[in-house]
């Protein structure tokens, strides 16, 4: 088979979805686009700040899209070809998008709050502060293992290291031009390509290398400063320009594709057990971000929200970003699938961002680059989707961190108020910085062995946000049969995994991993009791967000 046929035929669907079932979950969920959003109503000029429809599809892209894409689909290779693509088309149109797009509405109808505060206003206080801390310790994982990726990938590519350093500052001047000075964004958008463009030359001329350990130092202290600095400066316009580094990927990979016209040569279908990995529950645990991403939701209703513009432009960012991550999955699977068994299994032993790397560095040779830099850009692009993943989570933690230690007052004022120890635990700095203590000490084992987990964790968080949107749903008298069968499968699939990784830590003594795990899986069953009766009707609440 041909790689053109599978990459246009995922492109179709996405297309024809997009139209389709993304409209008309539209009308069902009741979007409209003369409604004021919380950008506007909650406005503060530091995670409340009203942003244009293209900044904030490249910051929730960026955010969403991480090496999840990539990585996952690679990794789930050793399958076969077949069950991953029929994976990232389907789930990307009826479980991912319609997770993203029902938890970004939802938290507009929220104040733009997150899917805890959902919960608390659907469920209860106690769901709440279950799902509180079910998300943070996803979030330390999420940390972790990216802090992680991103320091292996700067090491063995030192060229993304100078790079992504300089990203930081153009940033910086970028947010302050548009957000301060007013500057044109389209005046402002070209030149800071441009200069991006700069950076990735003199990146490619002067590397800087050092060592993992120093890199995970410096990232953390990177994070820190992403997460409590106001987002307009630094967060919101790196991920912006980084998405054009990760559009010219996807364009230089299509293109790429169409011109080489790479044949299919991997197995369509392996066996259902590879080595100790059954297909059932771990193809859907590992392509991850492919498909349906928890990530996602906190994205969504963590930043997203707070920045949308318009109610019109949800649509987009919500159910379309997704879907185009379908299509950089798809183009994943493409530079897997065309290799033949021994080469693939070669190329692995550098890691799956190895395998995309080459794949699109040969692809680009078809229009004339040089394998070398193409090869390099594509490592860089996938370090730029992994940092912007990095920094997002860490502000994501900090926020369910100090929304784990609100109170209401007797006045009926809530916030951080009551106790000493809320007012301290909810100060954004010290947020950050538990946050990112707990997921440093995590980073220095390998990603390899914190993937798995993260991933299980990761999907589970993407059934109890199913679950969470499903109740608001329930609630405010709309119907949300189009996430039920969604959320069962993804319930089953990932107490199913973490029943296995369980198993598999235990016997190899690596019981802080254990411990996560057995966590996850009894603060997910106790959510599934808190939240059933508002699923039947018999605990319906009438004070939603409509």
């Amino acid at each position: 088979m041909s790689g053109i046929m599978l990459l246009i035929g995922a492109i179709i669907l996405f297309l024809i979805a997009y139209t389709a079932y993304g409209g008309w979950l539209a009308k069902q969920w009741g979007l409209d686009i003369k409604r004021e959003t919380p950008a506007h109503t909650m406005y503060d000029g530091i995670d409340y700040a009203p942003a244009k429809a293209p900044v904030l599809l490249g910051h929730h892209f960026a955010s969403i899209a991480g090496a999840g894409p990539i990585n996952g689909p690679i990794q789930a290779a050793v399958f076969g070809w077949v069950p991953v693509a029929l994976w990232i088309v389907i789930g990307s149109i009826f479980f991912g998008a319609a997770h993203d797009f029902g938890s970004l509405i939802a938290s507009l109808r929220h104040k733009g709050k997150s899917i805890g505060d959902i919960i608390e206003v659907n469920v209860g206080m106690t769901g709440k502060r279950l799902f509180l801390l079910f998300s943070w310790l996803t979030l330390v994982l999420i940390v972790a293992a990216f802090a992680n990726i991103v320091a292996d990938t700067f090491v063995s590519t030192p060229q993304a290291a100078t790079a992504s350093l300089l990203f930081i500052p153009l940033a910086v001047a970028f947010g302050f031009a548009v957000y301060r000075r007013n500057a044109s964004l389209t005046v402002s958008t070209v030149i800071g390509v441009i200069i991006l463009a700069l950076c990735i030359v003199i990146g490619y001329y002067a590397p800087l290398s050092l060592a993992k350990t120093t890199w995970i130092f410096i990232l953390s202290i990177y994070i820190i400063a992403a997460s409590v600095m106001p987002v307009w400066i630094l967060l919101q316009p790196r991920d912006y320009l980084n998405s054009f580094l990760l559009y010219g990927m996807m364009i230089g990979g299509i293109v790429g594709i169409l011109l080489y016209n790479p044949n299919i040569q991997l197995p369509a279908f392996t066996s259902f057990k590879v080595g100790t990995q059954y297909l059932f529950p771990m193809l859907f645990v590992t392509v991850a971000c492919g498909a349906i991403s928890g990530f996602h939701s906190l994205v969504a209703s963590g930043t997203t929200a707070k920045q949308l513009d318009r109610e019109g432009d949800a649509k987009l960012i919500g159910y379309g970003s997704m879907l185009i991550e379908g299509v950089l999955a798809t183009i994943a699977i493409i530079t897997a699938a065309y290799l033949a068994k021994d080469k693939f299994a070669a190329l692995m032993k550098g890691g799956p961002t190895n395998v995309f790397a080459d794949g699109l560095g040969t692809f680009m040779t078809s229009f004339g680059l040089n394998f070398t830099i193409g090869k390099t850009f594509a490592a860089l692009a996938v370090s730029a989707f992994a940092m912007t993943t990095l920094d997002t989570a860490t502000r994501l933690g900090r926020f369910a961190f100090q929304e784990f230690f609100e109170n209401i007052s007797e006045a009926g004022e809530k916030g951080h108020v009551g106790s000493p120890a809320a007012k301290f635990f909810g100060d954004r700095f010290v947020a950050s910085l538990i946050t990112v203590a707990a997921s440093v000490i995590l980073a220095f084992t390998s990603w390899k062995v914190i993937w798995p987990i993260f991933g299980a964790a990761n999907q589970l968080l993407a059934a109890i946000a199913l679950l969470a949107v499903a109740a608001w749903l329930a609630n405010a008298g709309k119907n949300n049969s189009m996430l039920i069968i969604p959320m069962i499968f993804m319930f089953a699939v990932t107490l199913t995994a973490l029943g296995f990784l369980i198993k598999a830590n235990a016997a190899t003594g690596n019981y802080l991993l254990v411990v996560f795990a057995v966590l996850l899986f009894i603060l997910a069953i106790l959510l599934i009791i808190q939240t059933y009766g508002v699923l039947t009707g018999k605990n319906k609440k009438t004070t939603v967000g409509m």
